[in-house]
């Protein structure tokens, strides 16, 4: 099954580090065994789009369905229907938790939600593809709040370099966040050539 694949492997295979401890193989070797994803030339074009399919899918850890219904949403948005499908993905509750410095990983995230822990505009809400809207306020429920993970959000543990998306409100303290307004494409830190995923879909 997919899910017991260790991150570290899955990671090397698709070219991109999923979880923070992948990070350190990447800076040892930069590449994933055998084929790199962005190098067309031993492979075939159709190969390129399935992998950069799949490394998309990996960075939201999502099913093919989900994918699939995300980019036939994209594809009724007005301009760049690449551009529209990572906005869509990273209108996720468990995509801006994690953004949001709540979560190390997207795994993680998605634990925080199903488990019952995050609430939108004062309902909880257990469904990591719940879509936010602008103006919604996401935070920890109250019952949730002393639990470890949270501890450390807290304390900004899991921020990174502490810098939010531009697109989100954040406030560690309160364990809560508002989502602004919707996201632009190049603010969104994933890594994607999203052309490729949509040539991929609309052959």
């Amino acid at each position: 099954m997919n899910q017991s694949r260790p991150k570290v492997k899955k990671s090397r295979a698709l070219g991109i580090a999923l979880t923070p401890k992948a990070v350190k193989y990447f800076e040892a070797r930069p590449y994933p065994p055998g084929e790199h994803g962005r190098g067309r030339k031993q492979s075939s074009d159709y190969k390129v789009r399935l992998l950069e399919k799949q490394r998309l899918r990996a960075q939201y850890d999502i099913s093919e369905t989900q994918m699939r219904r995300a980019y036939d949403r994209a594809r009724k948005v007005e301009g760049k229907t690449g551009d529209a499908l990572i906005v869509e993905l990273e209108r996720r509750l468990d995509a801006l938790v994690l953004r949001a410095g709540l979560a190390r990983t997207i795994y993680q995230a998605r634990q925080m939600v199903v488990h019952g822990h995050i609430e939108v505009n004062g309902r909880k809400v257990d469904r990591p593809s719940f879509r936010v809207r602008p103006d919604d306020v996401v935070r920890v429920r109250e019952r949730s709040r002393a639990k470890t993970p949270f501890l450390v959000a807290r304390e900004g543990g899991w921020a990174g370099d502490g810098e939010a998306p531009k697109y989100l409100q954040v406030n560690l303290d309160a364990l809560a966040f508002r989502l602004d307004r919707d996201p632009n494409r190049r603010e969104i830190p994933v890594i994607c050539d999203e052309q490729l995923v949509v040539e991929y879909y609309a052959r």
